[in-house]
């Protein structure tokens, strides 16, 4: 084996493996069981860079020397292995270097797949990428009812899975199921399997309970050896079931990506080719495609992503001291509409603590109450809850029409009516029940936070929370810091919104802070546009080249056009010269129109009749590339503007902002990169946001 690329990796954290030959009742010879285990707790989970590659390879060597009745691989506790090491990837200069990469885990792994032994993965925790890809490298697979995570998460970051997984799984289970797995789930926010499932798509070929995991595995393993123990496999069809699974792949790719991530529409291809079952051109097409994907500025960007989603965002830039935080011991909700039902929901479930909402009369009240018991079943239905858990969590929301049923809460969050005046009498009111020290958070999307709280007695406990639609599915929190706000009630917001499973970025008291700044200045462009002559399908389809999760008229409808004209007002207030407002958008809303498309009666997605009626265009139209060019154009100057004005700490918590609140793409690296690979910043503002070689590859 070539050991070059372990220059690449100076700070690996070596996965070792080591080889226990092991007597076992029943089986005619040892078993040569492997351990993969970095030394670290579950909380470091087991990669393989070049160093984990040639410590499997060595113990690989050692159990095939000893002619074993079988060689089995398992992982460390709560850990089989969750892919390949990433931090050396940014030091690829070369292509050999990646492609070296990319044969060295076909080498190891493919051992496996060819030995004349058989072979089996007993997977006790966590598999994800290439973790799941030596567990497919074996002939039989057990998995255990407590293992956390499996998935390809690949394409997710702009990659695909690379030491197998493209041939294995369509060849194990089926196209169409390893469509699912590879893209679908992967381009879905990375939706991941549970063991259950993942046995039922036949990836793996037993389900075992987890106390005595290995045990039970070693004794499977047994019976299949000695034949007592049948595996069956389904049957590919590898014609018009292939074709209908490719096609659908395309589909979704296309939807999802609009051609924006080149190594997800390489997956398709890779998928295409495993029906011809030749690991041969497979994998060796697999490593020249890698090859090329290690080295695209795409992947670097998606590594860029997610070293934000996994590092930046678990340690706030600018977050003060955590042992500032107060204890909260009981939560009060200001409205009983949607949006407070979402947040009271989310407390209840994740802080355990007492929920009391209230609102303006009873009826709205108890409607608030019930949609939020009614969620808590549907979770029950699902398997998420308990009984004994429905019972507690019902129990500890309940609802008032007195203020004063707040007086022992600790964090009290409103979500009232977008209205300043509105927002400062309920602070006002509340203030009159609360101790000095009980947290007052806004969910506002675009009013002051200082302004908010001016009137009151104690500003300081004052903050800005907010969340975005849906509140269960969106990761992003923005927290918001006050010209009058303690470190104390910062602490105690960053705490909660980590208790709440929420990732957080600390943001200064600007109008609409980052998400809804960024995508009201970029609908703006987009409606400003429209106005001037440009048809409503050049408009929306002109960002298709990003691949973002979906277009501005779509995302206007998910928005609300009242909130995003609301939004734009406030936008419009604060910097006139930027943020126009549109007649035509106000028509719109004033008509209660709340989309521009509807589909006709063939099912075309087209125009909406009285919306055109009503919007009256200029007859200055502009091209797709023009469009894009003046919205791409407005961000970077936007951003530009909000790092100038300090408003965030740096453009990575811009790009954070983006990717889990607004959805954009991990292979854009949220927003900044895309900038600057495309040269916008440099010609906007003169300069990039990000160093050369920062989520892109070194010139």
């Amino acid at each position: 084996m070539k050991t070059d690329s372990a220059a690449l990796f100076p700070d690996e954290v070596v996965t070792e493996a080591f080889t226990r030959l092991v007597d076992v009742p029943g089986l005619a010879g040892k078993l040569a069981l492997i351990t993969i285990d970095n030394g670290h707790d579950h909380t470091r989970p087991s990669t393989f860079g070049p160093g984990g590659l040639t410590s499997l390879n060595a113990a690989l060597d050692e159990a095939f020397a000893a002619q074993p009745a079988a060689i089995a691989v398992t992982g460390k506790p709560f850990v089989f292995a969750v892919g390949a090491d990433l931090t050396g990837i940014g030091r690829i200069t070369e292509r050999e270097q990646a492609r070296q990469i990319a044969q060295t885990g076909h080498d190891v792994f493919r051992r496996l797949t060819e030995s004349k032994i058989p072979t089996f993965a007993f997977v006790n925790g966590a598999a994800l990428g290439g973790g799941l890809e030596l567990a497919l490298s074996c002939h039989y697979r057990t998995v255990s009812v407590a293992a956390g995570a499996i998935a390809f998460p690949e394409c997710f970051l702009g990659l695909f899975p690379g030491w197998g997984g493209t041939q294995l799984l369509p060849n194990l289970i089926g196209p169409d199921a390893a469509v699912t797995v590879i893209i679908e789930n992967a381009l879905s926010q990375n939706r991941m399997l549970n063991p259950k499932k993942a046995r039922q798509l036949g990836i793996f070929d037993e389900l075992l309970d987890s106390p005595d995991f290995l045990e039970e595995s070693i004794r499977w393993a047994v019976r299949v050896v000695g034949g007592e123990q049948t595996v069956s496999r389904p049957e590919i069809d590898r014609g018009k079931g292939w074709d209908d699974a490719v096609a659908r792949a395309k589909d979704i790719v296309e939807s999802r990506t609009n051609g924006a991530s080149p190594a997800v529409t390489k997956a398709v291809e890779l998928i295409d080719l495993a029906r011809k079952n030749d690991l041969d051109s497979g994998y060796a097409a697999e490593t020249e495609a890698l090859a090329d994907a290690l080295c695209s500025d795409e992947l670097r960007a998606g590594l860029y992503s997610f070293d934000l989603t996994q590092k930046r965002a678990r340690r706030p830039a600018g977050a003060p001291d955590k042992s500032l935080a107060r204890e909260v011991t009981k939560v009060g909700v200001v409205g009983a509409g949607l949006m407070a039902g979402q947040l009271a929901l989310l407390f209840v479930r994740r802080l355990e603590v007492p929920v009391v909402i209230t609102d303006i009369d009873q009826e709205r009240i108890d409607r608030g109450v019930g949609y939020i018991h009614g969620e808590i079943d549907k979770l029950a239905a699902r398997g998420r809850l308990s009984p004994d858990a429905v019972n507690r969590l019902k129990g500890l929301v309940t609802g008032s029409l007195d203020k004063k049923a707040f007086a022992d809460a600790d964090f009290v969050i409103e979500a009232v009516f977008e209205e300043m005046s509105v927002k400062q009498q309920v602070f006002g009111e509340l203030e009159e029940h609360l101790s000095a020290e009980a947290i007052l958070a806004t969910n506002t999307s675009s009013l002051s936070v200082t302004e908010m709280g001016s009137k009151l007695k104690h500003p300081e406990r004052v903050v800005g929370f907010h969340f975005f639609n849906p509140v269960a599915v969106l990761p992003l929190l923005e927290v918001v810091r006050g010209e009058q706000t303690d470190d104390a009630a910062l602490a105690t917001a960053f705490k909660v919104g980590k208790q709440l499973k929420k990732s957080c970025v600390l943001v200064k008291d600007a109008p609409a802070f980052v998400v809804n700044r960024l995508l009201t200045r970029f609908m703006g462009e987009i409606i400003a546009t429209v106005d001037e002559g440009t048809p409503f399908e050049v408009a929306d389809n002109a960002l298709a080249p990003l691949g973002l999760p979906m277009s501005p008229m779509v995302l206007l409808q998910l928005v609300g056009p009242a909130v995003a004209q609301h939004v734009n007002g406030t936008m419009h207030a604060a910097y006139p010269d930027r943020f126009g407002l549109s007649d035509n958008m106000q028509r719109f809303v004033d008509a209660g129109k709340t989309a521009v498309w509807i589909t006709d009666d063939s099912g075309k997605q087209v125009v909406d009749p009285e919306v055109a009626a009503l919007w009256q265009q200029g007859d200055e139209p502009s091209t797709s590339e023009q469009v894009r060019e003046r919205a791409l154009n407005a961000l970077a100057e936007e951003i530009r503007l909000m790092l100038d004005e300090g408003v965030v700490a740096e453009a990575q918590d811009i790009d954070l902002c983006m990717i889990l609140g607004a959805g954009w793409p991990f292979w854009l690296g949220g927003v900044s990169p895309y900038l600057d690979r495309a040269g916008i910043a440099e010609k906007v503002n003169g300069k990039r946001f990000l160093a050369p070689g920062v989520a892109s590859v070194p010139a």
